[in-house]
Formats: C-alpha cells, sequence, structure tokens
C-alpha cells in the first residue's frame, strides 16, 4: 500500500492526476466514525507536515493527525484505504 504522504504528494504535485476531486476520510474520535472532508477545504501544516488543518462548519479549526487518514476518494471512487490498526 502506498503511505498516505505519497499519495498526497501526488496530489498536490501532479497537476494531471488533481484535476479530479478529492475527499479524505478520516477517523473522527468524538463522532467515533470515519468522516469525510473535500480535499479543497484542507490546509497543510507547514510547520508540522504529520498534520492537515481542517475548519468545521462553526469556524473552528481541528489539526488533524496523518495517522487518522483512513480513506482516499477521486472522483467518488475509493483509490486508497487504511484499516484500523493498520
Amino acid at each position: 500500500m502506498q503511505p498516505i504522504h505519497a499519495l498526497l504528494a501526488r496530489i498536490r504535485w501532479d497537476a494531471e492526476f488533481a484535476k479530479a476531486r478529492f475527499a479524505i476520510g478520516y477517523w473522527d474520535r468524538v463522532e467515533g466514525k470515519v468522516l469525510r472532508a473535500d480535499l479543497r477545504e484542507i490546509a497543510w501544516d507547514a510547520e508540522n507536515p504529520s498534520f492537515f488543518d481542517l475548519v468545521d462548519d462553526a469556524g473552528r479549526v481541528h489539526a488533524i493527525p496523518f495517522h487518522r487518514v483512513r480513506e482516499v476518494w477521486r472522483d467518488g471512487r475509493l483509490i486508497w484505504e487504511r484499516h484500523p490498526g493498520a
């Protein structure tokens, strides 16, 4: 399986591949389930490359560690998945 950092780097830097619409499914500890976020809503934390920032509907910023990413979707199709404990 390709590491999540490698896949996200490809999405960020490969213009042809990145023409698609992407979503990330991440484990939310409060909800106890995987939540999806459009990749366009995510900010990359330059000071901490192990996290990305996500702003919720209330305007709060959440720093989410990459180890909580469980899925990556491209144009509505699942292209990457990590099972819990993996």
